[in-house]
C-alpha cells in the first residue's frame, strides 16, 4: 500500500500554487453567543475556495500529475457533490470533459452547479459506493480516468496543503479540528499538520449517522457501515479505504461524533455570527465545540477547517 508524506503534500503546493486559492483565516472573535468555555478559535475557510469546497485543492493535485494522453481521455469520478465540483473545475482548467456520478442523496444545487461547469451528471443508487461503483465499471469500459475523491495520495496530498496554509498563517494552533468523510481531508491535513508540529492534536468530528472511520479505528479495520442515516450527504461513505484508515489511525487523535441537529444548529451560529454560507458538513467542527462534545484543553488554540460552502445555515 501506497502512503503520502510532508514531502508529497509540499510537492503538491507547488503544482497547485496559481491553480487554488489560498483561503483567508479568520479569528473567531466578537461573536454575541460565544461558545462553551470561550475557545480561542480560527476559521479556515475553505468554504470560500474555488468550486465551493477544499476538494479543489485534491482534484487540481491529481490532474497536474496527469499527462496529456490521461487528460485527453476525459475525467470521471462519483462524488456527494463537492469532490465532483473539484474534479468539474480541474476539467474546466485543462479543457477536458468530466463526468460525475452522484448518489440520489445529493442535493439538486450541487448537479445545477457541476453542469454549469461543464460536467456531464448521472445519478446513481442511493449513497455514494452505489455511485461510485457505477464510475468504476463505466471508466473500464470508456477508458476514462477515473479520480477517487479521497484514497488516492495525490488527491491526499493536495488536501494536506490546507495544513500548510493553516500553521503559517496560525502557527500557535494547538488543536486542528476536521470534518471526515471518506477521510482524504483529515489524512492529509493530519499528516502534515503533525509533520510541522508534532505536539499539535488534531480531532476528526463525523456524523452520528454515518460514524464511517469512528468504527473502522476502533476495530483497528476497515468497518463498511450497513446504512447512512444522516443529511449531511459529504460526510457519509458507508466504506473508506486502507490508504485512509492507516495515515487517519497513525496522525489523529480522536474522532468526536455528532448529530445533525446539532451541525445545523453550528452552521446556524456561522451564518448568524459571521454571514458564512455554509453545509452541515463544514460544521460538523463548529458542533463538535458547540454541543461540548469536544472540550479542548485550557488555554487551547483552536482551528477549525470549514470544509464547503452551502446554505444549511441560512434555512
Amino acid at each position: 500500500m501506497s502512503t503520502v508524506t510532508i514531502d508529497d503534500v509540499r510537492a503538491a503546493a507547488r503544482r497547485i500554487k496559481d491553480l487554488v486559492r489560498r483561503t483567508p483565516l479568520l479569528p473567531a472573535t466578537l461573536a454575541h453567543d460565544g461558545l462553551p468555555g470561550n475557545p480561542s478559535l480560527n476559521l479556515k475557510l475553505e468554504s470560500l475556495q474555488v468550486s465551493g469546497s477544499f476538494k479543489a485543492r485534491g482534484a487540481m493535485s491529481k490532474l497536474t500529475t496527469l499527462d496529456d494522453a490521461a487528460k485527453a481521455r476525459g475525467l470521471i469520478t462519483a462524488s456527494g457533490g463537492n469532490h465532483g465540483l473539484g474534479v468539474a473545475y480541474a476539467g474546466h482548467a485543462a479543457g477536458v470533459g468530466v463526468t460525475i456520478y452522484l448518489p440520489g442523496n445529493t442535493p439538486p444545487a450541487k448537479a445545477d452547479n457541476l453542469r454549469r461547469w461543464g460536467a456531464e451528471v448521472h445519478i446513481h443508487g442511493d449513497v455514494w459506493d452505489d455511485a461510485n461503483r457505477e464510475a468504476l465499471s463505466v471508466a473500464a469500459r470508456t477508458g476514462q480516468t477515473y479520480i477517487h475523491p479521497f484514497a488516492d495520495p495525490a488527491v491526499i496530498a493536495g488536501q494536506g496543503t490546507v495544513s500548510l496554509e493553516v500553521l503559517a498563517d496560525a502557527p500557535d494552533t494547538d488543536v486542528l479540528l476536521v470534518s471526515i468523510g471518506g477521510g482524504g481531508l483529515i489524512a492529509g491535513a493530519a499528516l502534515a499538520a503533525k509533520a510541522l508540529k508534532p505536539g499539535i492534536l488534531v480531532i476528526g468530528i463525523e456524523p452520528v449517522g454515518a460514524p464511517t472511520l469512528y468504527e473502522s479505528v476502533a476495530a483497528g479495520k476497515l468497518v463498511e457501515l450497513a446504512s447512512i442515516e444522516t443529511q449531511a450527504n459529504t460526510l457519509a461513505p458507508r466504506r473508506s479505504e486502507e490508504l485512509n484508515l492507516a495515515l487517519i489511525s497513525q496522525n489523529v487523535d480522536a474522532i468526536i461524533l455528532v448529530t445533525d441537529q446539532q451541525m445545523r444548529q453550528a452552521a446556524r451560529w456561522l451564518w448568524q455570527e459571521f454571514g458564512l454560507g455554509v453545509e452541515l458538513s463544514a460544521a460538523a467542527a463548529i458542533a463538535a465545540l458547540q454541543s461540548g462534545a469536544y472540550a479542548p484543553p485550557q488555554d487551547a488554540v483552536c482551528t477549525a477547517l470549514i470544509c464547503g460552502a452551502g446554505s444549511d445555515g441560512a434555512n
